[in-house]
């Protein structure tokens, strides 16, 4: 092994046969053709990724899988969500056969949570799934979108609509690539890190609370704490709902409010996170107003979030439009939207008979609130 910042976290995710381990640790890029190796997969690797991480890391990881006698073929695809398509799916299927990859031969998704659902969807559908490997580099994808096997694209009526559950053969993080991640993009991904303190532990968010200048100085013993703790949470919800039939909607608290604010604006106007900011927001407002929510636990959410830089409301939006979009979230079930809505830091509760009068309330005010947001 070469020498490294600090020694690599390994945690399981345990699905039976379909488990696989997370690696967490600095400096670790170079030593991943070794740990490819241990996978048994094929001897061709198709690195799918985009041209700034390919700029900033394709050597290494490429040098790294050669060097285990890996042949590497690239998948290169422009950087945006708009890419997220069944079109650049078919791009890199016709990639994959003409570089004459087999059933044995994996794909690799290195980059953040745009190249790892498209990639992930890629391997769970050529030749009807080929191995899968997750190499996230922002913190968005490091937290969240590389664990659990959640893998899609998005189609013009709503985001990740076309998709499938396909769990990775292992997911390998080196927080060092957060370095040379845009603060939008680190803010991004720490909407996605408040989610885990909010909905499962309180000890978890009161660390971020207290450690929040660390954090965003990127701290390496702050950053591996983060990361891998956000992790094992994810982890333990997948392990008991992989497909996500009750449990693990509680991971899509924001998110139900979040994806109608992205829809709405054309996927242009927020990043992911900062969707997921808001619509946190939106749903500790919304469980203020049902009785459920402590208002001060509803402060000190909006505080933490705040603290990190990330917007709290949003403008021009209609709430009517908003609640519209919601029912066509593919989370909707027999006609309701089911609202993931806090009832203390560390709890949440799954609730889907929310009125719109409430709804509308909230949003409104929200909205109103748009001339203070930083964003």
């Amino acid at each position: 092994m070469t020498g490294t910042e600090h020694s690599i976290t390994t945690l399981k995710v345990d699905l039976g046969e379909k488990s696989y381990p997370i690696y967490i640790g600095g400096n670790i890029l170079p030593d991943i053709g070794v740990y490819v190796k241990g996978l048994g997969v094929g001897h061709k690797i198709m690195v799918v990724t985009n041209p700034t991480v390919r700029n900033l890391y394709g050597n290494v990881v490429a040098g790294s899988l050669q060097k285990a006698g890996f042949e590497v073929v690239w998948g290169e695809m422009p950087d945006g969500e708009e890419y997220k398509s069944l079109e650049s799916a078919r791009v890199l299927y016709d990639m994959a056969f003409d570089s004459g990859l087999d059933r044995k031969c994996a794909v690799l998704a290195l980059g953040g949570g745009v190249i790892g659902d498209l990639a992930g969807f890629v391997a769970a559908t050529y030749m009807r799934g080929v191995p899968f490997i997750q190499v996230p580099t922002t913190l968005l994808a490091q937290v969240d979108s590389s664990v659990g096997g959640k893998v899609a694209v998005n189609h013009p009526k709503g985001k990740n609509i076309i998709g499938v559950f396909y769990q990775p053969r292992m997911v390998y993080a080196d927080i060092n690539t957060l370095k040379t991640l845009p603060g939008r993009e680190f803010r991004a991904g720490m909407a996605e890190v408040i989610k885990y303190g909010v909905i499962q532990d309180r000890e978890f968010f009161e660390f971020l609370e207290n450690n929040y200048p660390n954090i965003q100085n990127l701290g390496a013993k702050e950053l591996i704490r983060v990361v891998e703790t956000s992790c094992s949470i994810k982890a333990k919800v997948v392990e008991q709902d992989e497909t996500e039939q009750n449990l693990r909607a509680i991971l899509n608290y924001g998110h139900t409010f979040g994806h109608a604010f992205e829809s709405l604006t054309g996927y242009k106007k927020y990043v992911h996170g900062e969707a997921v900011a808001i619509g946190m927001v939106s749903a500790a407002r919304v469980a203020v107003k049902l009785g459920m929510l402590d208002p001060g636990d509803g402060g000190r959410i909006e505080n933490l979030i705040r603290t990190f830089e990330l917007p709290l409301t949003f403008s021009q939006l209609d709430p009517a439009e908003i609640v519209e979009s919601m029912y066509h979230d593919k989370k909707a079930l027999g006609g309701k939207v089911r609202y993931v809505l806090p009832e203390t830091v560390g709890r949440v509760r799954i609730v889907s008979d929310v009125s719109h009068d409430v709804l509308y309330e909230v949003l409104a005010a929200q909205r109103q609130m748009a001339s203070s947001d930083k964003i």
